[in-house]
């Protein structure tokens, strides 16, 4: 089990930005994925962004040129990923989740094929 924590939503104001916030404990020999889902009420989650580990990313077309994700998998004891939103709308507004995705040899990454979700953080745009 890898404990994802989250952080960073609030509400701002039309045109405001916020940073999020998605950490966890790296593990040897394997490899994290990380993507951040929003879920507005009363509609299904959906997709925002992805990085990989290697460092490729991508956008829904409704966030493109507005969200940047971004990770920092260099230090030993915490992997933290970042989705900095930029020029918000009230659409924004939801829930947002970042979810993990755990890749590696399975005799050295006791969780590849892993994933887990964070706990959420609301971002709420007016």
């Amino acid at each position: 089990h890898v404990q994802l924590v989250e952080s960073g939503g609030g509400s701002v104001q039309t045109g405001g930005s916020l940073r999020l916030s998605c950490a966890t404990s790296p593990l040897s020999y394997c490899t994290y994925d990380m993507s951040w889902y929003r879920q507005a009420p009363g509609k299904e989650r959906e997709f925002v962004s992805r990085i990989d580990s290697d460092g490729s990313t991508t956008y829904a077309d409704s966030v493109k040129g507005r969200f940047t994700i971004s990770h920092d998998n260099a230090k030993k004891l915490v992997y933290t990923a970042y989705l900095q939103m930029n020029s918000l709308k009230p659409e924004d507004t939801a829930m947002y989740y970042c979810k993990l995705e755990v890749s590696g040899s399975d005799t050295y990454c006791p969780l590849n094929g892993y994933s887990d979700w964070g706990q959420g953080t609301q971002v709420t745009v007016s």
